[in-house]
């Protein structure tokens, strides 16, 4: 996502949490949808299938910014054990499955990594891309299959994520910063994790010789305090869920950020997968339904393999509103989006 200018883009792929700044800025660029407390059926939000590319067998990885003195053991851990096995459950999967042709989506997990290395106070965009190019140059990516694999980058406690590139923003400390602007000041603080953004997804398009490689990536903070969505009684609940949110927006709609660059042009809708003109991506619907009350949508489900797993609610065409886990997938032409692919 672009975000040079003070107005709001109009296709959204990011995490925030309602009634934040960050959720006004991201909300103004799209038709305003309707709350409700307790979700009544609302298929006038639904996603349509605008007919661009999605990912039924997803593969996804973890990569630890800050290095390994960054973070807890624990913290790791529990992320590593409790995202695949939500990404995985069969329960879960039943619910996007009304959004393939197949009905059969799949998830796996590839074992983590720490990036060593000294992260800025504030994250944008371009340094997400650069470590994507830093690890594509260094063929750290060559043993995966690019046109399905999502790599979540997860930044460690205190760093602030902002949805901009540090070249369109100034990258500063409002206390020592001599020429400090208030305009783009307000404006960087409506797009970041200390407002209200938890993470987004996105792609970079990678040139191997005469080839073009696009790598889908996932970013998120440590949310903690007043820096992005504090959901859950501890901050690894909350990473695990946002994440979900990106995956699953991912593999519904892995190119967006394309669409968002083409702007306003034709080919902007052709690279859509599923979205709702009204309400955004899977994940972003059930979060303005929610309004205040996150625990309507974020929770700890349970696994068909036992436990619990802390994930946000997706958005279920087949109900109308969020859902949470199923025993069966609904019937095929039980969504009301539009499906363009026949």
């Amino acid at each position: 996502m672009v975000t040079r200018a003070s107005t709001a883009p109009a296709l959204t792929r990011v995490a925030v949490a309602p009634h934040t700044t960050a959720a006004e800025h991201y909300r103004a660029g799209r038709e305003a949808a309707a709350r409700a407390a307790r979700f009544p059926s609302r298929p006038d939000l639904d996603l349509h299938d605008f007919g661009g590319k999605t990912i039924e067998q997803l593969v996804f990885t973890h990569v630890y910014l800050g290095g390994k003195s960054a973070w807890s053991v624990d913290d790791v851990q529990r992320i590593d054990a409790a995202l695949p096995a939500a990404m995985t459950d069969p329960h879960l999967n039943n619910v996007l499955a009304q959004y393939y042709r197949d009905g059969k989506p799949t998830s796996s997990f590839r074992p983590s990594r720490s990036l060593e290395g000294p992260l800025p106070a504030r994250v944008y965009r371009d340094t997400i891309e650069g470590f994507v190019s830093a690890l594509d140059q260094s063929n750290a990516l060559s043993s995966f299959d690019l046109t399905r694999t999502v790599f979540c980058f997860l930044l460690p406690p205190g760093v602030v994520l902002v949805d901009g590139t540090s070249t369109g923003h100034q990258q500063r400390h409002d206390d020592d910063e001599p020429e400090y602007n208030p305009a783009l000041a307000e404006h960087d603080e409506a797009v970041d994790s200390r407002h209200g953004l938890g993470g987004y997804h996105g792609s970079v398009h990678a040139k191997h010789g005469n080839a073009t490689d696009t790598v889908y990536y996932a970013v998120g903070v440590y949310s903690e305090g007043d820096n992005g969505i504090v959901a859950f009684d501890e901050p690894w609940k909350s990473i695990c869920a946002t994440f979900y949110h990106e995956l699953c927006e991912a593999r519904t709609d892995p190119d967006v950020e394309d669409a968002i660059r083409a702007g306003d042009t034709p080919d902007a809708d052709k690279l859509l997968g599923w979205y709702s003109p009204k309400g955004g991506e899977i994940g972003d619907i059930p979060m303005e339904e929610a309004g205040a009350d996150l625990s309507t949508v974020m929770k700890e489900v349970p696994l068909t393999g036992g436990g619990t797993a802390p994930i946000q609610l997706m958005w279920s065409n087949a109900v109308g509103g969020p859902e949470g886990p199923i025993a069966h997938p609904h019937a095929r032409g039980a969504q009301h989006g539009m499906d363009h692919r026949g």
